[in-house]
């Protein structure tokens, strides 16, 4: 029975990371749906990019109030899960503490936990209250009615808990070490938890071991739940925010990939050696499907993009074509994909890992051609993203599809093109009348 804890606890944590590591698989498989797409250019450039947006977190303060908010939680996040493998080692080799022998430098190390526990309980408030009392407008838009307004709270009540958990147990474990309780031996710095010390005087000292040790456990059980938690959640973007800044764009933000078929069709048309009627070879390969109707047409850079999407709202506050009332939001682009994805997932799920038509694509089942045609193009939603992710690369793709597999352009852009293609403007006025308007008086 002396070593029952230590078995518990093993396999707490080899139930919590196997878990986990089975949904990173999906996640995984998930992605690699997308195409191929070449994004090993510019290491250096990419390693930059991924420390000053990711790591750095540059994007995020561009607005100081909720930039320097999630600062504190992302840095009380990592610095404060530096603890937990003090307490994965005392939990598996039955130790309490181990890492006391550390000295003055432990003190520290405990004492920046508690403030960085602190600093995160008032962010989580705040952050609370912006969603939930002041309201802001990114917050209330249609498609965060339901789960993800619910998972939004969620998570600030997790953090909420673990960060008080925290504190409890230290300041229990605290009061022990002022009784002089065995295998309590005076260690670490408590300036938040030993104000709340007070409130445990006049406890036995094995009710009060009692009271640590069940912190302890919920702690420790909730931090594990709360990492298999992230598969279903927005914030996946704790882990993937790193790799999608890496695989970011580099190119200038108004540049769009060609599609290599077409750029072939136009060099034959303007080679004027090329015969134009000559039948194309047995061996050549048939034209891919142009544009994308589905999320296994986008390539994995975007699929990854949407599973990273924070939900902040960013790009769709910054939306002209939102702004004025249109039915489009960056957002839900990024959070329709990701649902589509996960929806193809549980799919392949089902059935032994092999895809069965289910009758539904991301067009019109998920994103709607008003959504897709009411986007201006102009990049703001890109710019805003504090974790580069590329909502226009997709509606650019879905509109592909729509224009050159369907035909389907709204009439106004077929007119345009009709006249670029008889007029060589997008004007209906014949070449020859283009200088008239000199000629008046």
């Amino acid at each position: 029975m002396e070593y029952l804890p230590n078995i518990l606890f093993a396999l707490a944590l080899i139930a919590g990371v196997g878990f986990f590591s089975r949904n990173v698989k999906k996640l995984s498989r998930n992605i690699k749906l997308g195409k191929d797409v070449k994004v090993n250019d510019n290491k250096s450039q990419r390693w930059t990019n991924m420390a000053k947006i990711a790591l750095g977190q540059t994007k995020m303060v561009v607005r100081p109030i909720a930039g320097l908010m999630h600062l504190i939680v992302y840095i009380g996040f990592i610095i404060i899960n530096i603890e937990v493998l003090e307490i994965i080692i005392d939990g598996l080799l039955g130790t309490h503490r181990i890492f006391a022998s550390l000295g003055a430098f432990y003190n520290i190390l405990i004492g920046s936990f508690e403030i960085l526990a602190f600093l995160v309980i008032v962010a989580v408030v705040i952050f609370w209250l912006r969603r939930n009392i002041i309201k802001l407008k990114r917050f209330i838009k249609p498609e965060m009615e339901g789960w993800p307004k619910k998972d939004g709270n969620l998570i600030l009540y997790i953090e909420l808990v673990l960060m008080f958990l925290f504190l409890t147990m230290n300041a229990a474990d605290f009061q022990l070490q002022q009784m002089g309780a065995a295998d309590y031996t005076e260690a670490g710095a408590f300036p938040i938890s030993q104000f709340i010390a007070p409130l445990f005087e006049g406890m036995s000292i094995s009710n009060l071991i009692l009271v640590e040790r069940t912190a302890w456990w919920l702690h420790i059980l909730g931090i594990l739940a709360f990492l298999n938690y992230l598969y279903y959640s927005k914030h996946l973007h704790i882990l993937l925010a790193f790799p999608n800044t890496y695989y970011g764009k580099l190119k200038p933000q108004g540049e769009f990939d060609n599609v290599e078929a077409v750029t072939n069709e136009v060099k034959l048309m303007m080679d004027p050696t090329a015969d134009p009627f000559a039948a194309p070879t047995e061996d050549a390969a048939e034209p891919e499907k142009f544009g994308a109707s589905d999320v296994m047409d986008l390539n994995w850079v975007q699929l990854l993009n949407a599973y990273t999407c924070t939900e902040c709202g960013r790009c769709t506050s910054e939306c002209p074509a939102n702004q004025t009332g249109k039915k489009l939001s960056p957002r839900k682009i990024m959070m329709d994909t990701r649902d589509r994805l996960e929806e193809v997932g549980k799919n392949m799920d089902a059935n032994k890992g092999e895809f069965v038509s289910d009758g539904k694509q991301l067009l019109d089942d998920y994103i709607t051609r008003e959504e897709l045609w009411a986007c201006t193009t102009c990049n703001a939603c890109v710019e805003a993203c504090p974790v580069s992710i590329d909502p226009l690369s997709i509606i650019v793709e879905m509109r592909r599809f729509l224009v050159m597999e369907q035909s389907a352009a709204p009439s106004d852009l077929n007119n345009m093109m009709g006249n670029l293609e008889n007029n060589g403007a997008p004007w209906p006025f014949n070449q020859m009348d283009r200088l008239n308007w000199t000629q008046e008086s």
